[in-house]
């Protein structure tokens, strides 16, 4: 079994790496601004500069002149930025949903997979079991369980109950 663990994180690693590689320049430049925002040296430069600034323009600095007394300089740039960290962050955002959904595709996949192996397995298993005349063969659960499950089908009853509970507030009962 470590093989196997080892062998799936290591596709997966390779699979970041890859990725990493085929982003584009302007994406690795919005992820680096993006990452640069959401730290604490970030956040310390601006307690320095927004500090300074108003410090300055308040008088509370002597020497200095007052080159923006109503702040109006300030709060331009500070608009200007925060335009421009908002486009960065959605561009990065946008970038990862995209991931996320290839990941959550490649999920169902998966999981299509393994129920479609379980069934036939259960099926197998319960042919066998009625042949070796096992009384637990005979159970209509199991009858079931042994048919593929039809996506489209789970699909659409989510959405018909998730529209009913929207309607009238609890699930439908049986």
């Amino acid at each position: 079994m470590a093989r196997v663990v080892e062998r799936n994180v290591r596709a997966l690693l390779e699979r970041r790496a890859e990725e990493e590689r085929a982003k584009t320049r302007s994406e690795r430049i919005a992820d680096g601004f993006t990452r640069f925002a959401g730290s604490m040296p970030f956040v310390y430069m601006h307690l320095a500069i927004f500090g300074s600034w108003i410090l300055a323009n308040t008088g509370w600095i002597p020497g200095l002149p007052k080159f923006d007394p109503s702040f109006v300089i300030l709060a331009m740039v500070a608009s200007v930025e925060a335009i421009f960290i908002s486009t960065f962050v959605l561009i990065s955002q946008n970038r990862m949903a995209e991931l996320a959904d290839k990941r959550a595709d490649l999920d169902l996949q998966v999981s299509l997979l393994a129920e479609h192996e379980i069934t036939r397995t259960l099926a197998l298993v319960a042919a066998m079991a009625e042949k070796m005349g096992i009384e637990d063969a005979v159970d209509p659960e199991l009858d079931e369980l042994s048919r593929d499950v039809h996506p489209n089908r789970v699909m659409d009853s989510i959405e018909k109950n998730a529209q009913y509970f929207a309607r009238h507030g609890g699930p439908r009962l049986p």
